[in-house]
């Protein structure tokens, strides 16, 4: 095993998509009032009257479909930069060219209508589509993982936390105190040479690393990538014929360090020898570019489009619309998404589906096999199941720091479901969005009362606080029955406080950098940093857009730092105290028992629910509810 270190003296220091059919999304009423801005149609659901103009962007529309209390900006990106010291390095950072991911930040704070929010959209892509040929991307220079967990003292999630992340399945029991050989920088030989060193400290992918004989000096501990090309298990030096040299600083300290490595390592653990071929494998991606796939269309999110694999990049995929002749109308997305579907999926379930103009395949394009796509469970609908018209919480797509008042607008085929967000639909229906009846982002009636997270009302529904058993007899409907719901909560090793990538779901292109600040069931609050916290999100456990730290250096995706200081929302801190107030004000009316809430919601369905689990429990095997035995 230490041969190598003889060799060096001591001395030296389906169908195409025409195929599928599926009517385009119907007319609005003539009713409603138009609105026409700079070639755009843009329509307001609920009639009010009262323009006003974006102070960021000028662009003009109908002041209720403005964001913020002041109405003052067309979308958050404006507000944003609106509030940064310079804002020409705003734009810059928000337009960028198509293709790459952005290093600005842009979400949705408030749910809106759909056709409203297409306002603030239209002008964004046509802004884009104008300056992506002088434009470039705003380099993220600076964050260093390594710098940022040391300062912090923070702690990062484990790999083994991200199943669908490479070596997420086999990262096996590497941990602290486990050797390595490592390139020797403290060295002034003009040979790349080599030495042992001690994993310190894990984060994610990224390890702290000490030489080994600096004992409890750490002054030369450094950082890298466990997944990187230059760590290798004890031994590979020798088997390759790579030298060992003990670093500069300590080399005085023994004359014989062949006798003090085997002394060190005798009984120590290494990486497992084919550790760099599992890697390897690891990160290879069965969807390949230029395949054809069906993904949600993200400007109806209640129907699919045909789009083509541009890129992929550590499994995530940029997809080009089919008819999008420049390729700049892109959607980004994990191959594991539940968004992406093969071609024909539409149909075979019942979902909307927008016909393409493409009347056939263009040379080189094929369609993705089934086989590649994310499995759901299998659900038996044959007996009691969900039905239209029933009320349940969701989590907002279009806002995800929100669990909502929801109702099932349609049931298609295999256990998929229709949403809508009540009080905040588009006249024609199409932000209903679909979700499969196992998803975990759908919950029974009760779940947030239950669980201490605040419940987002019908947008203009006045009898505050909302209690469900008087909206229930209102809107004269019933809550889906409890039995219906996923309860499945895996052991996924999550705490709070724990630090990981993650991408900002409003904004697809971007991983951020980011922390787990809550914990429900399986259910986890993801906190971007730098950022007001509402901007945070409620993601899944096994969300395949959660990444261990180090995830982006290892796939070349570009991460997104915590947000400086002077590109954060200004806030005062009469609004902070405003905001607080009302969170303290909604918890104290959270009385109903959850006895009241079997009787009132379940129509006596002996099910009750469980209470406590918060903010660091139900890390395990368990479920939302237990049932009572008579």
């Amino acid at each position: 095993m230490f041969d190598g270190y003889d060799s060096c003296s001591e001395d030296t220091s389906s169908s195409s998509s025409s195929d599928e059919s599926e009517e385009e999304v119907a007319p609005l009423p003539s009713s409603l009032p138009i609105i026409k801005n700079n070639g755009q149609v843009y329509t307001y659901p609920d009639g009010k009257s009262g323009m006003a103009t974006c102070e960021m962007c000028g662009m003009v529309g109908v002041r209720d479909a403005f964001y913020s209390k002041t109405k003052r900006f067309c979308s958050v990106s404006c507000s944003r930069s609106y509030s940064s010291n310079s804002k020409k390095a705003s734009i810059l950072a928000r337009l960028q060219v198509t293709g790459k991911p952005p290093t600005k930040k842009a979400k949705v704070l408030q749910k809106q209508p759909l056709v409203a929010k297409l306002a603030a959209y239209a002008q964004y892509q046509a802004t884009l589509q104008n300056q992506a040929k002088t434009k470039t991307a705003v380099p993220v220079e600076g964050f260093s993982w390594g710098n940022y967990i040391n300062s912090n003292s923070f702690t990062a999630a484990p790999v083994t936390c991200f199943k669908h992340a490479p070596m997420g399945t086999c990262w096996g029991d590497i941990s602290e105190g486990v050797r390595v050989e490592v390139p020797n920088t403290d060295c002034s030989l003009p040979t790349k040479v080599f030495w042992i060193a001690g994993i310190v400290k894990l984060a994610g992918y990224n390890a702290l690393l000490r030489y080994e004989g600096f004992e409890n000096d750490s002054s030369l501990d450094f950082w890298c990538n466990v997944c990187g090309s230059d760590i290798h298990p004890v031994g590979w030096c020798a088997a390759s014929g790579k030298p060992l040299v003990p670093p500069r600083t300590i080399q005085h300290k023994y004359t014989n360090w062949k006798a003090f490595l085997v002394k060190r390592l005798t009984g120590a653990k290494t990486l497992p020898p084919d550790f760099s071929q599992k890697v390897s494998e690891s990160m290879q991606y069965p969807v390949k570019p230029s395949m054809r796939v069906e993904v949600v269309d993200k400007t109806h999110l209640c129907r699919t489009r045909v789009a083509i694999v541009d890129s992929v990049i550590g499994g995530r995929l940029r997809l080009v619309y089919e008819e999008s002749e420049d390729k700049t109308d892109d959607f980004w997305c994990h191959m594991y998404s539940p968004l992406i579907h093969h071609i024909g999926w539409s149909r075979s379930i019942g979902h909307r589906f927008k016909r393409s103009d493409i009347t056939k395949k263009q040379d080189g394009h094929f369609d993705a096999p089934p086989h590649l796509f994310a499995k759901v469970k299998e659900v038996d609908t044959s007996g009691e199941w969900f039905k239209e018209g029933m009320k349940l919480e969701a989590i907002d797509p279009l806002n995800l720091s929100a669990i909502c008042v929801a109702t099932i607008r349609k049931v298609l085929a295999d256990g998929y479901l229709m949403i809508g967000i009540d009080g905040s639909e588009a006249a024609d229906g199409s932000d209903w969005f679909c979700y499969h009846a196992t998803s975990p982002s759908i919950f029974p009636v009760g779940f947030c009362e239950i669980n201490m997270i605040e419940l987002t009302p019908p947008r203009g529904y006045a009898k505050l606080p909302f209690k469900w058993f008087d909206y229930l007899r209102e809107m004269d409907s019933i809550a889906a029955p409890v039995k219906l719901f996923n309860k499945e909560v895996p052991n996924h090793g999550f705490h709070v406080g724990m630090k990981l990538e993650a991408v900002d779901l409003m904004e697809p292109r971007l991983v951020c950098v980011a922390t787990v600040t809550r914990i429900i069931h399986r259910l986890l609050r993801i906190h971007f940093d730098g950022w007001e916290d509402e901007y945070d999100q409620w993601v899944d456990c096994e969300s395949p857009d959660l990444y261990p730290v180090g995830w982006c250096q290892l796939t070349g995706y570009q991460l997104q730092p915590p947000a400086p200081q002077t590109s954060r929302d200004s806030q005062s801190s009469s609004s902070k105290q405003k905001k607080k107030a009302k969170s303290q004000q909604y918890k104290g009316h959270k009385k109903m028992t959850s006895l009241q809430l079997k009787e009132e919601l379940l129509d006596g369905e002996e099910y009750s629910f469980l209470q406590g689990a918060s903010d660091q429990e139900s890390n395990g095997s368990a479920s939302y509810y237990i049932k009572q035995e008579p």
